[in-house]
């Protein structure tokens, strides 16, 4: 049995140095608009452990939520650790790696305008092939190191022509 009611993503949380510099990644670089703040949080039982997989007098400094466009929400957390934390955010090869994709109708304006923001950009736009023929994408790091990814396909990828069921697609967020 699949999950009860599921209807969809809410929101991606992930968890930044700094959030004052991501508050401005967020809203200037990429256009988020910033809806709400919460905290700080602090415990002296057990709760941040058993809620939250963390050390229990790990402090949960500020969050903040995000709306991107039309896609998911972002939960950004700014944590105190009790226990150390580590300064290396996870590269995709790595358990826990991860990146998020971003579309944009532009490519080639969406490199060229964080280049001239000082983002650094991972190497040169790619054109997939097979299935996702139609795609171009290209990483990007945030000023903390986390990978996102820009992604277009104007015109659909190869895979939709025969698919019964489509992936979730920002320019049609009802289909």
């Amino acid at each position: 049995m699949p999950l009860p009611g599921l209807v969809g993503t809410d929101h991606v949380g992930f968890t930044v140095p700094d959030l004052d510099q991501a508050h401005d990644f967020f809203v200037r670089i990429l256009g988020c608009t910033h809806v709400y703040t919460l905290g700080p949080y602090a415990h002296t039982d057990d709760w941040m452990a058993v809620h939250l997989n963390v050390h229990p007098r790990t402090v949960m400094r500020e969050l903040r939520f995000y709306r991107c466009g039309t896609g998911a929400n972002f939960e950004v957390f700014q944590y105190e650790s009790a226990d150390g934390q580590s300064t290396q955010p996870p590269r995709n090869s790595d358990i826990g790696g991860h990146h998020l994709a971003l579309y944009v109708d532009d490519l080639d304006n969406a490199v060229a305008y964080l280049c001239s923001e000082g983002i650094e950009v991972l190497g040169e736009p790619t054109s997939s092939r097979n299935a996702s023929e139609g795609q171009r994408w290209v990483y990007f790091l945030s000023p903390w190191g986390m990978q996102f990814e820009l992604v277009s396909f104007p015109g659909g990828k190869a895979y939709e022509t025969s698919a019964e069921v489509l992936l979730w697609n920002p320019n049609h967020p009802r289909h």
